[in-house]
């Protein structure tokens, strides 16, 4: 949040769309444009704007949405709770 701050990035929140301020301070404008691109690039507006730069027939749209879904099952789990081996599983031998 420091560095935010240092190079002059706030945000404004007006109505339903989002308004993004960076101020420049002390000429530094590759700093600023660099937390510009860092901010968007968390908020997914790049990922947003690829998706929506091709149109996809609504089958296809449900099949994206239910890999992502799954990826994202499959992250969350890896995080919450490591797997322990449990033995004779997985070996491969009977």
């Amino acid at each position: 949040m420091a560095a935010a701050a240092a190079a002059g990035v706030e945000d404004r929140l007006e109505g339903e769309g989002g308004n993004l301020q960076v101020n420049v301070s002390g000429n530094d404008v590759e700093k600023a444009l660099k937390d510009l691109k860092r901010r968007l690039q968390r908020d997914g507006l790049f990922r947003e704007i690829k998706k929506r730069s091709f149109y996809l027939k609504p089958s296809e749209r449900m099949k994206q949405k239910q890999r992502e879904a799954k990826r994202k099952r499959l992250k969350a789990q890896r995080f919450k709770s490591p797997q322990k081996s449990k033995p004779g599983v997985g070996t491969g031998s009977r």
